[in-house]
């Protein structure tokens, strides 16, 4: 026992942990075709509260997976969202409550937008929420892909021909799923009968119709290929006719493990008609006659016709009442059920074969239950090659029905009873007489009954032939304790004897006599049976059962006496108690308590709240009657009230307990006490008052007339406000001078601010609410209740009168806030700086605090957003426009002067365009110290207007063509002549300007070989392929597949970029362009294309070179230097050398030097231009300033 008590409180607290809400739902994902009807279970466990809980189903659509989208509620008729409700009234989707804790989801046509994560939500009965109250699975709606397909057709057959029939069975779900096939065969309006199946599990099997003739091979199902499956029935019997369908259904397992069919199809229909062959055979069946007595012998005939009966094969059974006595097969081995083949094992029955076609029933000693109808059914069966038989066509002749007739009795029976109408609870006796004509043959039992007025019969006792007595199983008890018996007073003599009789007792009294025999194989038999009743009517106790409470006196002042007399109806016999409980219902209450209670025996019971009355209350019960007196003295108003009488009546049971058969209440009796008249008067004069804020409210309250001038007062304060429908207490002085605040002064924190005061005259009462605020506004009057000392010496309220009302408005400051409302214009560059200003001109109070805030109206967005606000507490705060167009660390805020707020956006961007204004609120202390919001206003707006810089790109459009030959090289420069910003990058590609085939050129690449044109008609010829593509972030793209590895990309200088193509070949001729797109970084460091220019198209020809003196020359790099690079040098100094010699003979023919003005002649290197290409000859030139 020591252990005894820690180990349950472990449980108990184990039992609290683990008593915790969960809900389980059908585990996912599920997948259902479209158009199908699906369920989804959910259960809740462990929950507190009714047996009965409620379910809420919601979606959360992959679209927006995080909204949820209420369906359907067991308890919420609005719940479900508008695209559920139409199908929710419609009951396409409705829950079906399974059991108080469990319920199913149901949506009867499934469609696509169903799909999603499901979640069951429980609603909470819990004192406390722990555990899960949700839980969710996912559905899948995946289309209807199967299809069932077969060709309709007639066949018409003979027996024992073949038949094969196909049907094309396709699916095209991607989940993995299973199919099942099925040949059925529909008869008219029989139910289809399955002539061979394939599972989803791949398992062949038939119904028991065609199982035998599938184990034997006669019907076989073959799957074809990938989607056809054959139907062969190998010999057609007459049973096969009807129409052929096949049935197909496509299955998928569950999470849980379980196979679900999502969706069914049948085929078109074959209907085949099968015509028997010469095989027909009649059956009939005869007995000599049809009425016989118990003991005599029956046979009964089954006669078969039909032609070469000895060749085939016949089975026979014999039925009674439908019911299988027997069978026979062909081997005539007869086979009889359980009851016959006792019969047959003691040689009263007998099942043969008499011949080919007569069969043979014989009873040998009929009994009165063989009475009945009789027949035979015939067989023909067919033997396989295996041996086995295969039933073929049954018949059976018209029902030969028998009559058995008993032994005839000769007794009558006779009931009487001691009375016909008694009252509830006396006895009854019954005897049954039997009479027989001559001496008895057996023995009897009888069998008591009662037939009720409802017509129901019920066993009271019985007695079997062997002298037992046993009650029935609803007098089973009162039998035991001796309230119903019987016994045979006399071999043919039979009592019944009923104690303490109950109205369901009341009916009509049978005695069933049965008569037995003994028969000839010993068993007895019923002879006869007789039956004799009488009825019996029982007069309820509670029958006319009435009570009555009167009285003489209904009014009286303090200190009369008064009489309460309780009258019972009718007048009962002793052994019927009666008990009387008076009641009382003081005034002003609902309830009525018990005072005084004389019960069944004879007992006096006092109430729990009946101390008052005891001393002051005579009660008297009449001997003769059940009648009841009470008697109270000296009343006051502790007995004023209403008062009733109850009387119980009561019956002793069987079993010695006792049963209150029914409870009157009578009449009210309403006793009043009346108090003294009262002169009460109170002021009804009415005050208006008109105060501001933080002034007193000063109230008063005069009572002009009292009644007694011992009378004291109880003052109730009360303020009614317009929104109010009853006037709300403020403050209560008892009239014992106890102070009660009210809710109201409670609720708004008025204690320290009332002050009462009661005057020495005694009927002036004033009270004073200090520092008023605006919410002290309404309407104030005073509650004045007189009261005086009872005789009892318990103070009691007289009377009570109200005042009049004093109307009360408490001001607030008038509101002087004003605001600039200035409008303004401006347009601004992105990464400058604006500035918002919002100037105060003038506020309600200096001590006032003020929060400032900012928005913006964005372009076609018709609702404005936050920018920032300071708070009254002057905190700084972003808003939500601050958060999207990252404006966090772009704000600045200042305030150079009171009331003047300036808010700056640093390194402003294009999305910074929009209308700003700022609103201001003006907040107030009020007189509890409560700031409150005054006034508000709205500043002019400002429209600011970003702008992006002007495009100043430019690409050089003068270059010059070139001609190359073939193997060699050129250059593609690409050269930005100007720039829009020094922070911009540049996106260069260059391209192939082809002509489109049929266009009129008469040579690519050259300018100079170009036509005049239409310059659309020009571009609408040209054919652009890209060589390459370098980026802003000088990424490269792919190389065009025509220059694919000989491309050499160069940045000479910020400005310059160069395109080098290598291995030139004939087909490199035409027209190359370069498009430059220039990218400037945003203030949000984001890159953005501002403008692109293209240049003008270059033209290169690429000479295809052959075997010529130039190519030589040009291939070897001596022989090239040879001819066109030392001649050069030596014709220069060729030239100089003649140039020296000129100059010497001058200077000896002209002794100065440059003395007559002749400048000296000073020779500078030449500058030497060739081509590279070799195709044009070397150009010496001498350039300005060359000659000094």
């Amino acid at each position: 026992m020591k252990c005894f008590f820690p180990v349950l409180s472990c449980l108990a607290v184990l039992g609290v942990v683990l008593a915790q809400r969960h809900v389980a739902v059908q585990e996912g994902p599920l997948y259902r075709t479209e158009g199908s009807h699906i369920t989804i279970w959910c259960n809740v466990s462990g929950y507190q509260g009714p047996s009965e809980q409620n379910f809420q189903w919601s979606i959360y659509l992959p679209s927006a997976p995080e909204r949820e989208v209420q369906i359907v509620s067991t308890v919420d008729s609005s719940f479900p969202y508008a695209i559920y409700t139409q199908r929710v009234r419609g009951g396409k989707i409705y829950v079906e409550r399974v059991q108080g804790n469990s319920a199913l989801l149901h949506i009867t046509d499934l469609q696509a937008r169903d799909a999603g994560e499901y979640e069951c939500h429980t609603p909470s009965t819990d004192n406390q929420y722990f555990g899960s109250y949700s839980a969710k699975m996912n559905l899948m709606v995946i289309p209807d892909t199967l299809q069932t397909t077969a060709v309709p057709q007639t066949l018409h057959k003979v027996e024992q021909d073949p038949l094969e029939l196909t049907c094309e069975v396709t699916t095209e779900t991607f989940q993995h799923s299973h199919l099942s096939v099925a040949w059925l065969r529909q008869r008219g309006g029989e139910k289809p009968a399955e002539v061979i199946a394939l599972s989803r599990d791949f398992v062949l099997y038939s119904s028991s119709e065609y199982a035998q003739r599938q184990s034997l091979g006669e019907v076989r199902l073959d799957k074809l290929g990938s989607s056809t499956f054959r139907l062969t029935v190998f010999h057609l019997q007459p049973s096969d006719q009807g129409e052929f369908y096949c049935e197909a259904a496509e299955w998928i397992q569950d999470p849980d493990g379980s196979w679900y069919a999502m969706t069914r199809k049948r085929s078109e229909g074959t209907v085949v008609n099968v015509q028997p062959t010469d095989k027909e055979f009649t059956v009939r069946l005869e007995t000599e006659k049809r009425l016989y007595t118990v003991g005599e012998p029956a046979e009964f005939r089954c006669i078969l016709e039909a032609q070469n009966v000895p060749d085939r094969y016949f089975a026979v059974s014999w039925a009674f009442n439908s019911s299988l006595i027997a069978s026979m097969g062909p081997n005539a081995v007869p086979v009889l059920n359980s009851e016959f083949a006792h019969r047959e094992a003691r040689g009263q029955l007998k099942v043969a074969k008499e011949s080919d076609g007569v069969f043979v029933l014989k009873i040998y000693h009929l009994r009165q239950e063989d009475s009945g109808k009789y027949n035979c059914r015939v067989t023909e069966r067919e033997k396989t090659v295996t041996g086995e038989f295969i039933d073929k066509e049954s018949k059976r002749p018209k029902n030969i029905p028998i009559i058995v007739l008993p032994i005839k009795s000769s007794i009558s029976v006779e009931v009487a009873s001691n009375a016909s109408v008694i009252l509830e609870g006396e006895n009854l006796h019954f005897s049954c007489s039997v009479r027989t004509a001559g001496r008895p043959q057996g023995r009897f039992s009888v069998i008591w009954q009662l037939v009720d007025r409802q017509n129901r019969r019920s066993n009271i006792m019985w007695l079997d032939r062997d002298g037992t007595v046993q009650p029935g199983a609803s007098y089973w008890e009162r039998s035991s304790f001796g309230g119903v018996q019987m016994e045979q007073v006399q071999p043919s003599s039979f009592s019944l004897g009923i104690f303490n009789s109950r109205k369901e007792d009341e009916g009509q009294y049978e005695c069933h006599v049965t008569e037995w025999v003994r028969a000839v194989d010993g068993e007895w038999q019923i002879v006869g049976e007789r039956r004799a009743s009488t009825p019996i009517s029982i007069t309820a106790l509670e029958m006319g059962f009435a009570v009555t409470a009167i009285s003489r006196t209904p009014g009286v002042t303090y200190s009369d006496s008064f009489d309460l007399q309780c009258i019972i109806k009718p007048h009962y016999p002793a052994r019927v108690p009666v008990s009387v409980t008076w009641r009382f219902q003081p005034v002003g209450t609902l309830e009525f308590h018990d005072l005084v209670t004389f019960t069944r025996d004879g007992g006096v019971q006092w109430g729990d709240r009946s101390s008052s009355f005891r001393t002051r209350t005579a009660i008297e019960k009449a001997e003769s009657s059940n009648n009841v007196r009470l008697s109270i003295s000296r009343a006051s108003d502790t007995e004023a009230g209403k008062y009733q009488c109850v009387a119980e009546l009561w019956r002793r049971n069987y079993n010695n307990t006792w049963t209150r058969l029914a409870e009157r209440t009578s009449n009210l009796l309403e006793i009043r006490v009346l108090q003294p008249v009262t002169k009460l008067q109170v002021s009804k004069s009415k005050r208006t008052l008109t105060l501001v804020e933080n002034r007193p409210i000063q109230l008063s309250c005069s009572v002009k007339s009292q009644t007694s001038q011992n009378s004291h007062f109880a003052v109730l304060w009360y303020v009614h406000k317009p929104s109010d429908a009853d006037g709300k207490l403020i403050l209560k002085t008892t009239h014992s001078s106890a102070f009660e605040y009210g809710t109201y002064a409670e609720e708004e924190g008025l204690r320290s601010r009332l002050q009462f005061e009661r005057h020495v005259s005694g009927g002036l009462f004033s009270l004073t609410v200090q520092r008023a605020e605006v919410s002290d506004s309404g309407s104030y009057y005073c509650h004045v209740e007189e009261w005086l000392l009872s005789p009892n010496y318990a103070w009691y309220k007289l009377a009570e009168e109200v005042s009049g009302r004093t109307e009360v408005t408490v001001k607030q400051p008038d509101s002087r806030l004003r605001l600039s409302q200035a409008q303004g214009n401006l347009s601004i560059l992105e990464t400058q700086q604006v500035q918002l200003e919002c100037v105060v001109l003038n506020r309600t109070s200096v001590a006032s605090q003020l929060l400032v805030e900012w928005f913006v109206w964005k372009p076609n967005h018709p609702e404005r957003e936050t920018v920032a606000r300071l708070s009254r507490e002057a905190t700084f705060h972003y808003g939500e426009q601050a958060a999207r167009n990252n404006l966090k660390g772009r704000l600045h805020l200042e305030s150079p002067s009171p009331g003047v707020y300036r808010l700056f956006i640093q390194n402003v961007a294009v999305q910074d365009s929009g209308t700003y204004s700022c609103r201001v609120e003006e907040w107030l202390p009020s007189p509890s110290g409560v700031w409150y919001k005054r006034a508000e206003d709205t500043a002019g707006q400002m429209a600011v207007t970003v702008m992006r810089p002007d495009a100043a790109l430019q690409v050089d459009t003068v270059v010059p063509n070139a001609t190359v030959s073939e193997k060699a090289a050129f250059q593609l420069d690409c050269s930005i002549v100007s720039r829009s910003s020094q922070d911009s990058r540049f996106a260069v590609a260059w391209y192939s300007l082809r002509t489109k085939a049929g266009g009129e050129r008469d040579g690519p690449g050259l300018g100079e070989q170009e036509e005049e044109g239409d310059e659309e008609e020009e571009e609408d010829q040209m054919e652009r392929m890209a060589l390459l593509s370098v980026g802003p972030d000088a990424v490269f793209g792919p190389e065009g597949s025509p220059w694919e590895g000989r491309l050499r990309f160069q940045r000479l200088s910020p400005l310059l970029y160069r395109l080098t193509v290598l291995q030139a070949s004939p087909q490199d001729t035409g027209n190359y362009s370069c498009r430059v797109e220039e990218w400037l970084p945003s203030p949000q460091k984001e890159w953005y294309r501002l403008t692109e220019e293209e240049s003008a198209p270059i033209g290169i020809r690429v000479l295809d070179t052959s075997s010529t003196l130039q190519s030589i020359i040009c291939s070897n790099d001596a022989l090239f230097y040879f001819v066109f690079f030392y001649p050069f040098p030596i014709f220069g100094i060729l030239i100089i050398t003649i140039l020296l010699v000129r100059f010497k003979s001058r200077n000896s023919s002209k002794n100065s030097d440059g003395k007559n003005g002749v400048p000296l002649l000073w020779i500078k290197e030449p500058h030497l231009n060739y081509s590279p290409t070799c195709l044009e000859p070397p150009v010496l030139s001498i350039h300005p300033g060359a000659i000094d």
